[in-house]
């Protein structure tokens, strides 16, 4: 009978110092990358504006080109909604609702996971003139990862694992601008 207490008290004082950690722990993340875009900054906001062109640069859109997708209301304004469904798991199930855009400048988006996992995320795109041809493209994602669940950002490196795919998105966008 000890010997199940000990095992007992051990799985709960486990469990307690996870729960504890995890209280204590950042809920929020936040990854970004940038590109220079040698395109005036005019030319590349109103390519990036456009959800539907994510299909010719995004590392997510091209890991399934023949995932079912949808679309609602007018691409580059806000209330505009695309929504993918994908057998690939990386990819998913979601959906991407432009929520702000500020012409010239910067587009902000919402981004709803359904599948493999839910989730919530915002993005961005923000286009600076740094010449008369020449543009840097920012674009970042933030999120938040709710109680108790939390504690896996101590494990995941979300600006390793993400910055990656939005390097290569932006290298491919610069790519789909230049030539």
């Amino acid at each position: 009978m000890s010997v199940l207490l000990t095992i007992v008290a051990s799985v709960v004082i486990i469990i307690g110092i996870v729960l504890i950690v995890a209280a204590v722990t950042k809920s929020e993340y936040n990854v970004g990358r940038s590109v220079i875009i040698n395109k005036p900054q005019r030319e590349v906001f109103d390519y990036i504006k456009y959800l539907k062109n994510q299909d010719n640069y995004s590392v997510w859109a091209m890991m399934d080109p023949s995932m079912a997708k949808t679309f609602e209301g007018v691409d580059g304004t806000p209330g505009f909604k695309s929504s993918w469904d994908s057998s690939n798991k990386k990819v998913g199930k979601g959906e991407q609702e432009l929520k702000n855009v500020v012409d010239g400048e910067r587009i902000e988006s919402e981004l709803h996971f359904i599948k493999p996992f839910d989730g919530r995320a915002n993005a961005h795109m923000v286009t600076d003139a740094i010449g008369a041809d020449s543009t840097k493209v920012n674009w970042g994602f933030s999120s938040k990862m709710a109680y108790p669940m939390n504690i896996m950002l101590l494990f995941m490196n979300m600006d390793k694992m993400m910055g990656k795919d939005l390097e290569v998105g932006l290298q491919n966008l610069k790519k789909v601008l230049e030539t």
